[in-house]
């Protein structure tokens, strides 16, 4: 489970935030993960909270925000979704496509006290 390395380097980067801008306590972090990155939304939860003990985000809420995975297919130009769709193109059946979101991991919002 890499997540928590991922989740510690997350609150190192808000920590320096805060310190950087004199923010003293977190309420929310937002966090946006896309449906087809390597982040297991779930392990990211269950991580938190030994992520932030001790830290300036111990008392603070997560949000995850879940991102789509859409592609665009190169035959017609349609975009859709790649998990809903199986893969396939559901105007031309085309398998020729090329990813546009789904593999963030992005930090969109803090949330200070």
């Amino acid at each position: 489970m890499h997540e928590l390395g991922v989740v510690i380097e997350v609150v190192k980067t808000v920590d320096d935030f805060a310190k950087q801008n004199n923010v003293v306590q977190i309420q929310t972090l937002v966090l946006q993960i896309g449906e087809l990155s390597s982040m297991i939304p779930k392990y990211i939860e269950d991580c938190f909270p030994m992520a932030v003990e001790g830290t300036i985000l111990q008392n603070s809420k997560l949000e995850i925000e879940i991102l789509p995975g859409n592609a665009i297919c190169a035959g017609c130009g349609k975009v859709f979704n790649l998990l809903q769709n199986e893969n396939i193109c559901p105007s031309c059946a085309g398998k020729n496509w090329t990813i546009i979101s789904g593999m963030e991991f992005v930090i969109k919002e803090i949330v200070a006290c």
